[in-house]
C-alpha cells in the first residue's frame, strides 16, 4: 500500500499524478496482464467467425402486449420472455417502475413491492380454487420440528435468531387475517 502525505481528492483538478504504464507494471504484480490481446482468454470470442447467420441484428419477436423497457435502452431487446405477462395491481406497479431509471432505488423498490403484491394476489387466487395453498407445508413451519430447524439455530451465534420471534407473525399473520375476514364475510352472508 502506498503511503501518501498529501490528502488530495482523486477526482478533482488537483488530483495526484497518474503513474505511467511501465511504473505500474513494475510496482504491481500482474498489472496490465490483459493489455496484449493475445493474452486475453476472451479474444477467440471477439474474432469474427463465419456462422452462417444471414442477419446483423436478430429478427424481432412480436410484442403481444406492451412490454416493460428500461429508460436507459433505446428499444426493447429482440427476444424477451412471455411466460408471465404483468397482470393485476402488480403489473401496474411494474409498468410504473419502468418510468424511472435503473440507477434509482425507487425503480428497484417498486419492483420488489410488486413481487410481494404478486405473491399476495396469487395467494388470494389460490383460495378461490379447489386446492388452495397450504401454509403449513409451504412456509416450512413443519420442517422446523421434523428436520432439526430449531436445533440448528440455538447456541450457534446465528444472526437470524434475533428475528426468529417475528417469523411466525410475518408468515402466519396474513393467513390469520385472511381467515378472519373470510369468517366474518361468511357470518354476514349467513345472517343476511
Amino acid at each position: 500500500m502506498t503511503q501518501t502525505t498529501e490528502h488530495v481528492p482523486a477526482y478533482t483538478a488537483n488530483h495526484p499524478a497518474v503513474p505511467d504504464r511501465d511504473s505500474l507494471q513494475a510496482r504491481i504484480p500482474g498489472w496490465g496482464a490483459d493489455l496484449n490481446k493475445e493474452d486475453r482468454p476472451s479474444v477467440p470470442k471477439l474474432k469474427f467467425l463465419e456462422t452462417g447467420a444471414w442477419w446483423d441484428f436478430p429478427e424481432r419477436q412480436i410484442e403481444e402486449w406492451p412490454r416493460e423497457r428500461s429508460v436507459e435502452h433505446r428499444f426493447l431487446t429482440p427476444v424477451f420472455g412471455t411466460a408471465q405477462p404483468p397482470s393485476g395491481l402488480s403489473g401496474v406497479m411494474r409498468r410504473f417502475a419502468y418510468k424511472f431509471s435503473e440507477g434509482r432505488a425507487l425503480h428497484w423498490l417498486i419492483l420488489l413491492y410488486a413481487d410481494r403484491v404478486d405473491a399476495a394476489e396469487h395467494h388470494i387466487r389460490s383460495m378461490a380454487t379447489l386446492r388452495p395453498d397450504n401454509p403449513i407445508t409451504e412456509t416450512g413451519i413443519k420442517a422446523e420440528w421434523t428436520h432439526n430447524g430449531m436445533k440448528s439455530r440455538v447456541g450457534r451465534k446465528r444472526v437470524d435468531t434475533h428475528h426468529i420471534w417475528l417469523d411466525p407473525l410475518i408468515v402466519g399473520a396474513p393467513w390469520l387475517v385472511a381467515g378472519a375476514v373470510t369468517a366474518r364475510l361468511l357470518k354476514r352472508w349467513r345472517a343476511g
